[in-house]
């Protein structure tokens, strides 16, 4: 005759695996060390690259004003303004498509004449106001290169 065997039931805790809570708060917080430095390094060279877009949109602009110049023997007036490279008067070629709008999402003021040469062409900065300093400074065609 065969034993009969009895099981006994084991109270023993499963061990679910997963993380506890401290282990995710400090995962969490060395997430979050890591993007702060990295971000102070990130965010300088994010600004310098919309001011160098910025002063790139200008010489494209430049050039498409030169272009004018030499079809019309002048350059647009105050009044016509950049819009005469797009829509010229006369119906003649376009210079551009459209006029681009600055890093901030803000217009270029052109002038002409212009105080600082034969037509001033710049951008006011991040803070779109006249003046300012680093991000927020005016970006003008007259400035040095």
């Amino acid at each position: 005759m065969k034993a009969k065997r009895t099981v006994k039931p084991t109270f023993q805790r499963s061990r679910q695996s997963g993380f506890t809570l401290i282990e995710i708060m400090v995962v969490v917080i060395i997430i979050g060390i890591l993007i702060s430095m990295v971000g102070t390094n990130i965010f300088p060279a994010l600004e310098e690259a919309e001011v160098t877009a910025s002063e790139f949109q200008l010489k494209q602009i430049e050039n498409s004003l030169s272009m004018y110049r030499m079809k019309n023997a002048r350059y647009p007036t105050s009044e016509e303004g950049l819009q005469a490279l797009v829509t010229p008067p006369g119906g003649e070629t376009r210079y551009m498509d459209s006029i681009p709008k600055d890093s901030w999402g803000n217009e270029y003021n052109y002038r002409s004449p212009g105080q600082n040469g034969d037509y001033d062409l710049y951008s006011l900065g991040r803070d779109g106001q006249e003046g300012g300093e680093g991000i927020d400074a005016d970006i003008g065609n007259w400035q040095a290169e």
